[in-house]
């Protein structure tokens, strides 16, 4: 049955296919991204419509990724399209600074707790990097704490442990501190604590010895990459206290995660950041990254008196494009649009979880808000290592991935799916009778 899915799939995609071949010419692997998905080869976009996907082949699919979780309205939003086709006449980027920066800045400070003051880079990447320079600057200390398997975007150290495996894990309660590419300085693992998610004991041991010349600890609330995992009550309430015992700052990174209520991810589950970053949905659809959070932290970027402790600069920073189109989508993402979709979320989960139960199949499903992610186990992960896929499990997820773009849904293969408030109640609906459909046909 999937190979002759498989087969059928090669002749849909003929001018993908082609467009492929081409680009193999020009990238060391035929794109320019890691990250795309290229199971039979990848799918060229030619368009977007809402909450759909239009490719080259003119197929067309329901958009579960958008864009890695960054188009929370979907695709050529009206009011994103408007204040982009409006801005950009006027030009795209300056080196002096424009009014709609100010707007997008005061949007967020009234809507997060934690941020008092605000500077915009262009990815989450730089978001994380500069949070991480922001917190080393500020305590006068290197070490920085993380867990495993969380992503954190390419900085250097803060990529250490998000892609350990069982061949290079290490021990359960001190995971290895390995680099996230080949040939990176040793010195960079040396000033990073790996330590597992939701775990309480583990975390005191280490800060106990580490705590001392630790500048942050870097978390990502509910991590995708690791499993979509929720925090535990307990353990949000240890990192905050032991944080502040050690006079270690706290960074949320919310890259992803801001979607998941009005005021972001940390005030959902209980914690207090120092500083949080922030990037996807803030920009509309265009590049954008963000460090905010208590004023007294976020002085070391001013240049107010002299050089600041932290110079942070770029190009395109608070480029005008991405500011008013940030600023269109975060003021239409008001409490209603969150609530209701957290209701499709809501409605999605019970779905798919009510199928798992009809059939009985190894599939369990994790997140909240406009977040969902599909395991091929049977017990929910607690930690990234619970949630790490077998060789076998990666291809029933393949398998999965192959029926859905058969069906016209784009879902994404080991990471976490997403909804947009382009979706109807009949696009929740689909997902779930054709999860329900791959189950019925294989267990």
């Amino acid at each position: 049955m999937m190979d002759s899915i498989v087969a059928a799939r090669a002749q849909s995609r003929a001018r993908s296919n082609a467009a492929f071949r081409e680009a193999r010419r020009y990238f060391p692997d035929g794109t320019s991204r890691a990250t795309v998905e290229r199971d039979g080869g990848p799918i060229y976009v030619t368009r977007g419509e809402g909450a759909h996907l239009v490719d080259l082949d003119g197929s067309k699919f329901l958009d579960l990724n958008n864009n890695f979780t960054t188009l929370i309205h979907g695709h050529a939003f009206p009011p994103v399209v408007e204040a982009v086709s409006r801005t950009i006449r006027d030009g795209t980027c300056f080196a002096n600074p424009t009014e709609h920066e100010i707007a997008l800045a005061a949007l967020l400070v009234e809507r997060i707790p934690a941020i008092e003051n605000i500077r915009f880079v262009n990815s989450g990447t730089e978001a994380v990097m500069f949070a991480i320079k922001a917190a080393r600057a500020f305590t006068g200390k290197t070490n920085v704490v993380r867990f495993e398997g969380a992503y954190h975007g390419a900085g250097d150290w803060a990529e250490v442990g998000q892609s350990n495996s069982p061949a290079n894990w290490g021990p359960v309660q001190r995971p290895s501190s390995v680099p996230g590419y080949r040939g990176a300085p040793a010195s960079v693992a040396d000033d990073v604590t790996v330590l597992p998610f939701n775990d309480v004991d583990a975390l005191e041991h280490a800060i106990g010895s580490v705590g001392g010349r630790t500048a942050c600890i870097l978390i990502d609330v509910m991590p995708s990459r690791a499993g979509l995992i929720e925090p535990e009550p307990e353990f949000i309430q240890a990192i905050m206290e032991l944080a502040r015992r050690h006079s270690i700052l706290i960074v949320s990174d919310e890259v992803l995660n801001l979607r998941q209520g009005y005021q972001g991810a940390s005030e959902r589950h209980g914690l207090t950041p120092d500083l949080i970053t922030a990037g996807k949905i803030i920009g509309g659809g265009f590049p954008i990254g963000a460090i905010g959070g208590s004023s007294e932290v976020m002085r070391v970027f001013s240049a107010e008196h002299g050089r600041p402790a932290v110079p942070q600069g770029g190009t395109f920073s608070a480029n005008p494009v991405s500011m008013v189109a940030g600023l269109a989508t975060m003021q239409a993402m008001n409490e209603d649009a969150f609530s209701r979709l957290e209701h499709f979320g809501d409605q999605v989960r019970l779905g798919l979880r009510t199928a798992i139960a009809r059939s009985g199949a190894p599939f369990c499903v994790t997140g909240t808000a406009s977040l969902f992610r599909i395991h091929p186990r049977s017990e929910l992960p607690r930690t990234y290592r619970e949630a790490f896929m077998s060789a076998e499990q990666e291809e029933t997820m393949r398998r999965l991935t192959r029926h859905c773009i058969s069906h016209g849904i784009s879902l994404p293969m080991g990471a976490s799916a997403c909804l947009s408030t382009a979706m109807t109640a009949a696009d929740i609906e689909h997902v779930i009778e054709v999860f329900d459909d791959f189950l019925s046909q294989t267990y």
